[in-house]
């Protein structure tokens, strides 16, 4: 059931079985079992525990200590466990009431404070918060394993269902017994007492393996600097950035002038672009791309072996050719077949264009007088010099149009447009972290929503990227709650009187996040289990990425992109040239993308037994199968591909271009009217936004658009249309 995978999926990454979303370490599970009844003297007074008496009930962070977390989880257990086996043993014949809205109700404690841990945990963790990770993670796991493996309580969901067509039953009830039962069963209910102990096992390892992971990956992103003494090395980098990599170096004890840069985006994409020392630039890019994957203590080889083997497995158990078909079957893809029909698609008019791009790169460096082929290391500093000379655009010159918060205040904008939605900012809530930021959010007429918090700043206790967390989710049944929603990304902080300037990308990524934030906030739905981006893999990026849509849009620059200094609109030139460009480098990103999708799946795809051996050998020769030229590596390589080994994408990270597709030819829905037409916006808001995950996904995209999504509309963003070898 989707809300006890909420339970224990609360840092906002919705996973297949039950690995933990967050990138922490691994634990030995018996350890915990008599460290329970010594935490017992700790629940008392405990913060995260008692009644949240907050405006809008939001977590009491200026209350909750470190230490308070364990044993508020653990104690969460407990109650949630007791909750369920008083449903298993309810003598009185299995209603839809009495079980599956009774489950729905249960484990409620457990799912507040798992929801707040997790969120800290990868937003501004230490070592207390990463040690109760460890520890937790294979509790976490056996619980679940003791909700779906309960023979009693699985006869009960399974009558409830047998009988499902004499219940008249609503259809989101409907939903939710459907989407319930089909938890157990894909959890193993149905399997014989040995499979079911060998079940336990599995999960319990996957837990762990994918918390130590996450663990081996933050600690190699973090142990590694680069430091530059030569301020020539520097280029035409940014005064902002100059002077963060100047306190980096303060921070790590320099005493020189000097500048360190680190394998944070934030710090290493800037360094690659402008930096045009070549052999630094190959310093950092290796050590970036070989993180997880150089034989030391945080190596993540023997892991990846581990948990494909695992997986596969597991698969085999439940009755599947291989991992990546038991997750397909829940997934609006279905099949395997259906993903590789959609990237074959793509990924040769994609390689085309890229090989395209790499021409005119070497034509570059040919200029420059560099006798070497363009490598790695080269392709986002010479792609910046190809940029300029084509279209005039110079990426940093438009830095000064995108301060954080004027972003921010254009997202905001433009969900007021849409949806009639209008934020306050309210600096009396707790936080944290001090960089985050509250607002309320209130609907059309004027009424609360929700409770949108905003981190913005990377720093070495955040785990990379960008995710959106929901602290607490919509429902009615129960009683009427209303979301919390976080933001958090990972962009430059302020110095000195300059205040965090971002690249037109991260403006996109703060709409992309935006759009998770819109499908949490604008649920409107009975129950928690079908609410905001509680949906397929393949159908959770899609009300996001729709969002970067409006970003990039003319009309849209000019309503929130004013210099912070002047606040004068962006000139109307380069405007043009944004425009112009849209489609440059394209190929590139489109590939590295695809190459770590074909990869996830190689891997998934192996039936049980699955051997891979090296993991970087087979990596090499699924990138060589595809026909990968060796200038572009996968997005994420296997070492640190968190997003399917420490989080929930295994056989979905294909699911960003899944969503792609749609999301494209959902734009062209307003494209076709106008971008902010009314009647537009309220069936996006009324079949998408707020319908969580209470229909199909595909029903839910008919119902919007009147047909099924076309290809077309993805290939001519990505300038691919026609571009074929």
């Amino acid at each position: 059931m989707k809300h006890f995978l909420g339970i224990l999926l609360a840092s906002g990454l919705v996973l297949a079985g039950c690995e933990q979303a967050n990138q922490e370490t691994g634990a030995d599970a018996s350890e915990t079992g008599s460290e329970i009844a010594a935490d017992k003297d700790d629940i008392a007074g405990n913060p995260l525990l008692a009644k949240w008496d907050t405006p809008f009930g939001v977590p009491p962070f200026d209350l909750i200590e470190d230490e308070h977390y364990l044993p508020a989880l653990r104690e969460g257990i407990e109650r949630t466990l007791a909750e369920v086996d008083e449903i298993a043993a309810n003598p009185d014949a299995p209603t839809f009431a009495n079980t599956i809205e009774a489950l729905e109700s249960a484990g409620s404690d457990l799912s507040r404070v798992s929801s707040v841990f997790f969120a800290v945990n990868s937003a501004n963790t230490n070592d207390s918060t990463r040690e109760t990770a460890k520890l937790i993670a294979p509790e976490l796991s056996a619980m679940r394993d003791a909700i779906f493996l309960n023979k009693e309580l699985f006869v009960r969901v399974n009558a409830v269902y047998e009988q499902r067509e004499s219940l008249d039953l609503g259809a989101e009830q409907m939903r939710l017994l459907s989407e319930s039962h089909k938890g157990f069963v894909r959890s193993g209910a149905n399997l014989d007492e040995k499979s079911k102990e060998r079940l336990k096992e599995i999960n319990s390892e996957l837990a762990s393996s994918s918390q130590q992971f996450g663990e081996n990956l933050l600690d190699e992103t973090n142990e590694f600097e680069l430091l530059v003494s030569d301020r020539a090395d520097l280029g035409g980098l940014p005064g902002n950035l100059v002077a963060l990599a100047a306190e980096e170096a303060k921070r790590r004890g320099h005493d020189c002038e000097c500048w360190v840069f680190t394998l944070q985006r934030p710090s290493i994409n800037p360094f690659l672009e402008y930096s045009p020392n070549r052999e630094l630039r190959k310093k950092i890019y290796l050590a970036y791309a070989m993180r997880g994957d150089n034989d030391n203590d945080a190596d993540n080889k023997e892991i990846v072996v581990r948990m494909v083997a695992l997986r596969a497995e597991r698969a085999q158990l439940m009755g599947y050719a291989s991992h990546a078909h038991f997750v397909l079957s829940d997934n609006m893809a279905e099949t395997p077949e259906r993903v590789y029909e959609l990237l074959d698609q793509v990924w040769k008019p994609a390689l085309a264009l890229a090989k395209k791009e790499r021409a005119a790169l070497q034509k570059m460096m040919d200029a420059d007088g560099i006798a070497d082929q363009v490598r790695g290391w080269d392709w986002r500093h010479y792609t910046e010099k190809v940029r300029k000379a084509r279209y005039g655009l110079d990426q940093e010159a438009l830095r000064p149009y995108f301060e954080v918060g004027a972003v921010r205040d254009g997202a905001f904008a433009v969900a007021n447009k849409l949806f009639g939605l209008t934020f306050e900012k309210r600096d009396d809530l707790p936080t944290w972290h001090p960089d985050q930021e509250v607002f309320e959010v209130f609907d059309t007429d004027g009424s609360h929503l929700a409770i949108l918090y905003m981190d913005w700043f990377a720093r070495e206790s955040k785990r990379g990227g960008a995710w959106m967390n929901a602290l607490r989710s919509q429902r009615k049944f129960g009683g009427e709650v209303s979301p919390i929603i976080t933001n958090n990304f990972n962009f430059p902080a302020p110095t000195g009187d300059s205040p965090s300037l971002i690249s037109y990308g991260d403006a996109g990524t703060t709409f992309h996040e935006f759009g998770h934030a819109l499908n949490g906030m604008l649920s409107d739905v009975t129950y928690e289990s079908l609410s905001g981006t509680n949906t397929p893999r393949d159908f959770v990026e899609f009300p996001s990425q729709v969002m970067e849509n409006w970003m990039g849009e003319p009309e849209v620059l000019r309503m929130f992109a004013k210099h912070y200094k002047t606040g004068e609109p962006i000139p109307q030139e380069f405007i043009d040239k944004m425009v112009a460009s849209a489609k440059f480098n394209q190929g590139f990103a489109t590939v590295e993308y695809m190459a770590a999708t074909y990869l996830d799946l190689n891997y998934h795809m192996l039936g049980y037994p699955a051997e891979i051996g090296d993991p970087r050998e087979f990596e090499n020769a699924a990138m060589d199968a595809i026909g990968l030229i060796e200038e572009i590596i996968p997005r994420y390589r296997s070492g640190y591909f968190a997003h399917i080994f420490a989080a929930g994408y295994s056989s979905g990270y294909y699911g960003y271009m899944w969503s792609e597709v749609m999301d494209a030819d959902a734009f062209q829905a307003f494209k076709e009217t106008s971008l902010f037409d009314p009647e537009t916006a309220a069936k996006y808001r009324k079949h998408i936004l707020a319908k969580g995950g209470s229909e199909p996904g595909m029903d839910m995209y008919v119902a919007f658009r009147g047909r099924e999504p076309s290809i077309q509309p993805l290939l001519e963003r990505r300038g691919m249309a026609g571009n074929d070898e």
